[in-house]
């Protein structure tokens, strides 16, 4: 057996531990007892998720804010892309299968066949961290991760994604926003 070799088996017997405590901790979040007395919650998170609670808030400052609220728009619209191209890249790559079985009554609709990163994650936490910055207000930062935290665990107990999705997502989402943010801050900021 070539050293190649030895290293590929070695990663894939970690992945499949990672899968297997995966498939563990998502049933362990989806059967949990909040979670059974609140499933309209979570299944209204995913689909505010889809992007209508940020077009909400991005609609409300267009309307009601100045212009460096109309900068921050513009510039939450460039992590929301750069977030959901890398996304498609990585699911592409990895296509990483989603869960099979969904509780009862509370599979939503799936947007595609991958699993990793969560979409809904990733950008939702990437545009909590450009809030949580731009309007430095502990409510209003409460408020965001509050509810970005939300539609990430929504994916979860709708067994759509695995916890790791979920949590690679959010670090995914916040690099992304922090990098971009640091790239652009000289030149828009």
């Amino acid at each position: 057996m070539t050293v190649w070799s030895r290293f590929v088996d070695r990663i894939d017997t970690v992945a499949d531990v990672v899968h297997e405590w995966d498939e563990r901790a998502m049933l362990s979040i989806s059967e949990a007892s909040f979670v059974r007395r609140l499933p309209r919650v979570f299944v209204t998170a995913t689909y505010l998720g889809d992007g209508y609670v940020w077009g909400g808030l991005a609609l409300g400052l267009l309307a009601f804010g100045d212009s460096v609220d109309r900068w921050n728009v513009l510039f939450g619209a460039v992590v929301t892309a750069a977030n959901l191209i890398l996304v498609w890249l990585l699911k592409t790559l990895f296509s990483r299968e989603r869960p099979d079985a969904a509780p009862e009554g509370m599979r939503g609709r799936l947007i595609d066949t991958y699993s990793f990163p969560s979409g809904h994650a990733t950008t939702s936490f990437g545009l909590a961290w450009l809030v949580a910055i731009a309007y430095p207000y502990a409510f209003a930062q409460a408020l965001v991760y509050a509810g970005a935290t939300t539609i990430g665990l929504s994916r979860v107990v709708l067994r759509e994604h695995y916890l790791f999705d979920v949590v690679a997502g959010a670090i995914l989402g916040t690099l992304v926003a922090a990098s971009l943010l640091h790239l652009f801050r000289g030149a828009v900021f």
